[in-house]
């Protein structure tokens, strides 16, 4: 596909009021989309092969984030891992409308539910915004880490173990953070974080204590997201009593 100056307003407007919202892409995310899209699709290349370096250097960002950036977002779908080799990435880069996640077609259908036969544990939370929006839900629009209130365009899903350190896409593994918490965080983990938040005054003593538990109920796979399934009813009976546990 040609851009023609028209087209690459209208792809602009999408980036901001459809892609990032509805994909939840953090302020790096967001850059590094930017900067793949202007040297790819924009110069009328499907495909672009760059170095995390070179990509780091053009956002002025470190390696690590830049790098987490890319990996989620081929899990998010905005771009198409081609090839990975010592020499760089070879990456697709898909416009607004070509990402399944963010095509009106989608919307319009309206959420999908987890299938019976899907395994909750096996489900990857990353695939698809409904999935995504179980995990924000699950936290009652507060951040994870520091407690924050959250909004729905000041809101991202966050790895509590990095995948660069074998972290996963699991219900276990998720939290919904504040933008500012998941960029602090990068690639640290979880518990190492809160005492981060704890040290710069972030978190009181309690609170500190109320995340390490939430940390551990998570982990033990006691926090589960509520999904339109048939124990979602059951989900919902038990997560107050869990929440409460976690937050004293």
């Amino acid at each position: 596909m040609k851009i023609s100056k028209t087209n690459a307003v209208l792809i602009w407007k999408q980036i901001e009021d459809i892609l990032v919202p509805r994909l939840g892409l953090t302020l790096a995310e967001r850059a590094v989309y930017s900067h793949l899209l202007r040297h790819s699709r924009l110069e009328d290349r499907l495909r672009l092969r760059f170095s995390i370096f070179w990509l780091a250097r053009g956002n002025r960002l470190s390696a690590g984030p830049v790098r987490l950036a890319v990996r989620r977002l081929v899990a998010k779908g905005a771009l198409r891992l081609v090839e990975r080799t010592r020499a760089g990435h070879v990456v697709e880069v898909r416009l607004p409308g070509e990402i399944r996640a963010v095509r009106p077609d989608r919307a319009a259908r309206g959420p999908a539910r987890l299938p019976r036969t899907a395994n909750l544990e096996e489900t990857d939370f990353l695939q698809t915004k409904t999935l995504r929006e179980a995990i924000h839900a699950r936290e009652r629009s507060l951040c994870f880490y520091c407690l924050r209130r959250l909004t729905a365009r000041l809101c991202c899903v966050d790895h509590v173990v990095p995948l660069v350190r074998g972290g996963s896409n699991s219900y276990r593994n998720l939290v919904s953070a504040c933008v500012e918490c998941n960029s602090q965080k990068g690639e640290t983990a979880g518990e190492d974080f809160l005492r981060v938040l704890y040290r710069d005054g972030r978190l009181t003593a309690s609170e500190l204590t109320g995340r390490r538990r939430a940390l551990e109920a998570l982990a033990a796979g006691k926090l589960r997201p509520a999904l339109r399934s048939e124990d979602a009813k059951d989900q919902r009976r038990r997560a107050p009593s869990i929440m409460r546990e976690c937050m004293s």
